[in-house]
């Protein structure tokens, strides 16, 4: 029986998205694995790939069509005993759309989202076992035995279904594995649009429809101040030193083409400081907390139309010039939207600075499962107070760190404010 395509859900957050591109066409013959279209969700464009064999029967989604909802059919796939008329003749079985495996660290670093399968398991007796990606992975942290599953999908393939009503014993978790993260929330109703309308039906206006990264952006950031009992800390930071010591070292540098930020030594920073206080690299799972044992930091970037958080993995062990080329990459392709899922998801911590902007200080909103977010400002000339009662001028930046009260409390947060500041004002001490 003819099987249909469904839309894929290739982000947690993915509601819908543009078939930007078909990379097969009807009559083409396709096996598990092959690239069949280019997807544009609401933070990239990502390849899709097949995963059951067969010949491409019929298009239903033509290319570049918007707002296509996850699971709607956008193509009919026929098995070698199949034509065209079948598709007329009977309606087309439908599988669940695969969810894509987005935390793979062997993607490429300037690649977008992994498109290679795993390998298909195999019984016992070395015949292969045919599953969908998202049924093996449900079936690997459930530790059940994929050869003792008997499959619902067509051809009996095993699918999500299948492995999720399984009875088998579950294997124990390991201490470090992470808990589900919990659905985002559902778009924030707000005014009735009507409503709101019929006010300025007298005002000259033009109506703005809200893409998928803005419908994302405002259902997690009204999740996020609905849901997280934030509270602010702020301190001054002085950054004479850091001035000084990172003209030293662009000079330096200037021979291998590397220009340091000041951003880079604040991630730098702050990297090292979830290390000193390593209660506070922590994030919110529901009904647990989970700290992290390396410094996972992301970075807001601004883009048109929204914003990402790139996540710089194992910041605390790389050098500034490590990091300065990597988050130059990272912004990059994130205005491009050529991320791929698992360089945007993840961290215990981001970094949001506006003072590029001419901003003196601000109030971050919290990424969830994020434990806290650090917003700076820029930094300005100010007179201040020496040690020895004296007055100097000196650049201060003012700096505020958010904090999710559940996963930090007020003299733990305190501690990792003090050690971002005492590592931006003793720079040298970073590279130690």
């Amino acid at each position: 029986m003819p099987t249909e395509i469904l839309m894929p859900a290739l982000s947690p957050t993915m509601e819908e998205g543009t078939l930007a591109k078909w990379l097969v066409k009807e009559g083409d013959t396709v096996s598990a694995g092959d690239l069949l279209a280019e997807i544009e969700t609401d933070k990239a464009t990502m390849e899709f790939e097949a995963v059951d064999e067969g010949t491409l029967g019929k298009i239903l989604i033509a290319a570049g069509t918007e707002g296509v909802k996850v699971n709607t059919p956008i193509a009919v796939l026929l098995a070698d005993d199949e034509s065209a008329d079948d598709i007329g003749a009977a309606a087309p079985t439908p599988t669940k759309a695969p969810e894509i495996e987005t935390g793979d660290k062997s993607a490429p670093a300037g690649g977008s989202a992994p498109t290679a399968s795993p390998p298909p398991p195999a019984a016992a007796d070395g015949t292969r076992i045919f599953a969908s990606p998202l049924a093996r992975r449900i079936a690997a942290d459930k530790g059940l035995d994929l050869a003792q599953i008997t499959g619902s999908g067509p051809r009996g393939r095993i699918v999500r279904a299948d492995v999720e009503n399984a009875t088998a014993a579950p294997a124990p978790k390991s201490a470090g594995s992470a808990a589900t993260p919990a659905a985002p929330a559902p778009m924030p109703a707000g005014p009735d649009a009507g409503a709101v309308a019929k006010i300025y039906a007298d005002r000259d206006y033009s109506e703005i429809p809200l893409d998928g990264m803005r419908k994302t952006i405002a259902a997690r950031l009204t999740e996020a101040k609905q849901t997280i009992p934030h509270f602010y800390l702020r301190r001054d930071i002085r950054l004479d030193a850091l001035l000084d010591f990172r003209a030293k070292l662009n000079r330096q540098l200037e021979h291998r083409g590397v220009k340091l930020s000041v951003n880079d030594f604040i991630i730098k920073a702050c990297a090292l400081a979830l290390q000193q206080v390593p209660k506070a690299n922590a994030v919110w799972a529901g009904d647990r907390i989970l700290q992290l044992k390396t410094s996972d930091v992301a970075v807001a970037v601004a883009i048109e139309g929204g914003l990402f958080t790139p996540v710089l993995r194992d910041a605390e062990t790389k050098t500034l010039s490590h990091l300065s080329a990597e988050m130059k990459d990272l912004a990059t392709r994130a205005r491009d939207r050529k991320l791929a899922p698992h360089e945007y998801q993840g961290g215990s911590f981001a970094v949001s600075n506006l003072g590029m902007f001419g901003i003196d200080n601000f109030d971050a909103v919290i990424n969830p499962p994020h434990g806290a977010i650090l917003a700076v400002g820029a930094g300005v000339k100010k007179p201040v107070v020496t040690d020895e009662g004296t007055i100097e001028a000196a650049t201060v930046m003012s700096v505020t760190l958010s904090v999710d009260h559940r996963v930090i409390d007020g003299a733990l947060g305190a501690e990792l404010l003090q050690a971002i500041k005492d590592n931006l004002e003793n720079p040298l001490a970073m590279l130690a």
